[in-house]
């Protein structure tokens, strides 16, 4: 019986070993996998966030971080600030939207693009559209209030949608005060 036991302490020690190595050598691949993919995936992400703020400031040639600002960018032409790039985020009817907003040095808003939401398929999520997204354009802070009746100086609602067109117009407005904020900063 003694044989038996040693031979099963034995045994376990094996499975022990051999469970050890199976571990270190899955970390050694998925590490060694993460080594070579890490770098691609983080230069695609930039070319990808890049081609989103090329996507709303057309004329811009390059984008600077600004320091101190966490994912704000300057839109340069010909090395001047034409715009800036920044995040806006409000509560929506069914949660976060989050958005990318561009904004003239001025302090009027150029386009923005909805980077996520949880809005109602057919409803809120039209907020993304041209035709909602196109009276924005040009609208300085004091001009971005949701109405219901159509009107040129203000944001007219989506049907059926009004929390929604409120949302985004809520981060949209605070976006551009911000930014409006910074640039009467910057020139002082």
């Amino acid at each position: 019986m003694a044989h038996d036991a040693h031979e099963e302490n034995n045994s376990v020690f094996k499975v022990g070993i051999n469970l050890t190595l199976a571990c270190l050598l899955s970390s050694a691949v998925i590490a060694g996998t993460y080594a070579v993919t890490a770098p691609i995936a983080a230069k695609t992400r930039i070319q990808l966030d890049n081609q989103a703020r090329k996507a709303l400031v057309a004329d811009a040639q390059d984008f600077k971080a600004i320091e101190g600002k966490t994912g704000w960018y300057a839109a340069l032409k010909d090395g001047k600030v034409i715009a800036y790039v920044v995040p806006a985020e409000s509560k929506g009817y069914a949660g976060a939207i989050k958005m990318l907003t561009a904004v003239s040095v001025d302090g009027k808003i150029i386009d923005y693009a909805i980077l996520s939401h949880k809005e109602t398929p057919g409803l809120g999520d039209k907020a993304d559209k041209p035709a909602f997204r196109k009276q924005f354009a040009g609208k300085a802070a004091e001009n971005l209030e949701v109405v219901k009746v159509p009107s040129d100086k203000n944001i007219q609602a989506l049907t059926g949608a009004t929390i929604t067109s409120r949302a985004v117009t809520k981060g949209i407005k605070e976006a551009v005060e911000e930014v409006a904020a910074f640039a009467a900063d910057k020139k002082k």
